[in-house]
């Protein structure tokens, strides 16, 4: 067996599990769960549509790259939503299946591990997939904290420079996950100088920057801080976005990888073994979600309604606060982040995520301790009851 497997923690839903083992459901209160970001809005009926019209491609071998009419109409997106030229849809956009496996891939594709020093940088707290990444590509993961002391900002000198010389693949999440930061022009323009300097990719993880509460300021992405910095080519740079909380289509599992030319080719041939291309019926209804506008935009009215609603009732009793972008609160907990997790969970029905198991401890403390990560993603009612239980929960503390 492959020894790097050895190195991966659990996941964090079965340390919640296990958490939660042996806890009697409380009497008379249904559960609700806001610890997972699984979208819970309406898949859009013309996305179904499009799928359900395309089944007979089910009969078709599709191709790593997947269809000329998908890679442009992701282009056309790019462009539209980020006010850049479009991509060469033939080189620099490739279709995947859904971002995590994309964003696992990836440092399989970049990390030379034979060099025996290789490092990856990740953001903390994270998404668990970049340490898995990494750990199995032959790497160590080395892990920037974002603490709430600097707004959770990206400050990436505190990485030292023996560390940036080893580095040769850094993972950002803009918005972040679970903080919901956008990195600002000033960080993205400081990480492309240290990329330049040591020669490292930038893997940007974009699945959330469609989630934002205010239309008149959409997230700023990598590929357009990268245009406005004169890197027209992209280099060493790719993002990676999702129609799974955009399009309310989680189960579709269809995504894009954008960027370096170069480094999407290679990414291309790495895939043509690793056998991931995108299915026919699922290319069709990618292109109705990416060709519309309408239903993201109803999407992000149901959410700003339940941050209005909600924000003020859980902010009363932890400090949080609306996100920049994505559908999470990350609220600071006064006990510890298990404790108030099974506590509540216990007592109310109402599951959280630890933040302690969204982080690992790097400069002798781990950023998620003493945090929860809310996930509003259930119906309005739903999470206005939970906002309700989580009060109740907290006068007794």
């Amino acid at each position: 067996m492959n020894p790097n497997l050895d190195k991966l923690q659990p996941y964090p839903f079965e340390k919640l599990r296990l958490l939660f083992q042996g806890l009697p459901a409380p009497a008379g209160l249904r559960e609700i769960r806001l610890s997972i970001g699984e979208p819970q809005h309406e898949t859009p009926a013309f996305i179904k549509a499009a799928l359900a019209a395309r089944l007979e491609g089910l009969a078709n071998y599709p191709t790593t790259a997947g269809t000329d009419a998908l890679r442009e109409t992701i282009a056309q997106w790019l462009a539209r939503r980020y006010g850049i030229p479009p991509p060469d849809a033939a080189n620099q956009v490739l279709p995947v299946n859904g971002s995590r496996e994309a964003l696992f891939a990836i440092a399989q594709c970049v990390v030379d591990a034979s060099r025996g020093d290789a490092l990856v940088l990740s953001p903390n707290p994270f998404y668990q997939i970049y340490e898995g990444a990494a750990l199995l590509a032959g790497a160590q993961p080395v892990f920037l904290n974002h603490r709430p002391e600097n707004g959770f900002a990206s400050a990436f000198d505190a990485i030292a420079e023996s560390d940036w010389r080893r580095v040769q693949l850094a993972y950002v999440c803009s918005p972040g996950n679970p903080t919901g930061k956008v990195l600002g022009l000033d960080e993205w323009r400081r990480l492309f100088e240290l990329s330049d300097r040591h020669g490292f990719v930038i893997a940007s993880d974009e699945c959330y920057s469609e989630i934002y509460l205010d239309e008149t300021a959409p997230p700023l992405g990598v590929l357009a801080a990268a245009r406005a910095l004169g890197r027209d080519d992209y280099r060493n740079v790719v993002m990676f976005s999702s129609l799974s909380k955009r399009s309310n289509v989680p189960g579709l599992r269809s995504g894009f990888v954008a960027g370096d030319e170069a480094i999407l080719k290679k990414f291309w041939l790495y895939r043509t073994y690793q056998g991931c291309a995108m299915s026919p019926p699922v290319q069709q209804a990618s292109i109705a979600a990416w060709s519309d506008e309408a239903h993201v935009r109803e999407n992000r009215r149901l959410y700003r309604e339940k941050f209005d609603a909600v924000t003020p009732l859980i902010g009363a009793h932890l400090e949080t606060a609306r996100p920049d972008a994505g559908f999470y609160l990350w609220a600071r907990t006064p006990i510890a982040d298990t404790e108030f997790a099974r506590g509540l969970q216990g007592e109310y029905n109402v599951t959280v995520l630890p933040g302690s198991y969204l982080a690992r401890e790097a400069g002798g403390v781990n950023p998620g301790e003493r945090f929860v990560r809310i996930a509003l993603v259930a119906s309005l009612d739903e999470c206005l009851e939970a906002a309700r239980r989580i009060e109740a929960f907290c006068r007794k503390l």
